[in-house]
């Protein structure tokens, strides 16, 4: 099995685009499709051919070019079974713990409510590749608009549980503002303060923030970090659940 090629790139204001090649079949993919342009001049630059789109949940900013990519290549979307109904020319319905093939790599995936009802996230375990769209993001986690915290938090434990060296490539470069945040609620982690200076520097630089990994996660962000001694006695919240403390973390992100 040859190893995949990736391309990340920007779309619309702040949105990540990702393709994945095999080099073998010359089968692509598109994770979500956020707009048109920026993919085409990706397949142009490196002579692919757009056959699949992977799509994690509704919103416009990740199905706005599905029709016509489909139209141009005859792509097949696959996307959330719960939200079939809301995924433009949606060909194959997915849900958890349901596995597909991607040119001889297996595609695991997870359902992660929370940013919305219907959320889906891809694994591929033998590539160490998560794309997790608008549920976890670099130092952060996705808006509830449609879930509950508890559901959020659910969620994110699913991908805590994958190995720490997945690489995690998420659906918006949010990270400097996350990084902010993150310093106001878990100030005392020097993990923490080391990667918000590298952070600093990249963006100033014009470099992406992605791929993250689960290990970097679990180290450095409040999100992933309830159970965490200090952020609690920080939240004064020591003798919460560890939803309760999620959840709180989650409510002052919205205000920050």
């Amino acid at each position: 099995m040859a190893k995949l090629d990736l391309e990340l790139f920007l779309c619309r204001t702040d949105n990540f685009g990702v393709l994945i090649h095999d080099p073998v079949s010359g089968e692509t993919a598109s994770i979500d499709a956020p707009e048109e342009a920026p993919i085409l001049d990706v397949l142009e630059r490196r002579g692919w051919t757009l056959t699949q789109i992977f799509t994690t949940h509704h919103h416009q900013d990740h199905v706005a070019a599905n029709l016509a990519l489909k139209d141009r290549f005859g792509a097949t979307i696959t996307g959330p079974v719960h939200e079939a109904d809301k995924i433009p020319g949606i060909d194959r319905k997915v849900g958890d713990g349901d596995q597909f093939d991607f040119a001889g790599h297996p595609v695991n995936v997870f359902e992660t409510p929370g940013h919305t009802a219907g959320h889906i996230c891809f694994h591929l375990p033998d590539d160490k590749l998560l794309f997790a769209a608008d549920t976890l993001f670099a130092l952060g986690c996705g808006r509830l608009f449609e879930g509950t915290p508890a559901d959020m938090w659910t969620s994110l434990q699913k991908l805590m549980a994958l190995p720490d060296d997945t690489a995690v490539y998420f659906g918006h470069e949010y990270t400097l503002s996350n990084a902010r945040f993150a310093l106001t609620i878990d100030p005392q982690n020097s993990d923490l303060t080391i990667r918000v200076a590298e952070i600093e520097t990249a963006r100033a630089e014009g470099r992406f923030t992605a791929p993250t990994t689960i290990g970097l996660e679990k180290q450095t962000s409040p999100f992933l970090r309830p159970k965490d001694a200090g952020i609690r006695a920080h939240l004064n919240m020591l003798s919460a659940t560890d939803a309760e403390v999620f959840a709180e973390i989650r409510k002052r992100k919205d205000h920050f």
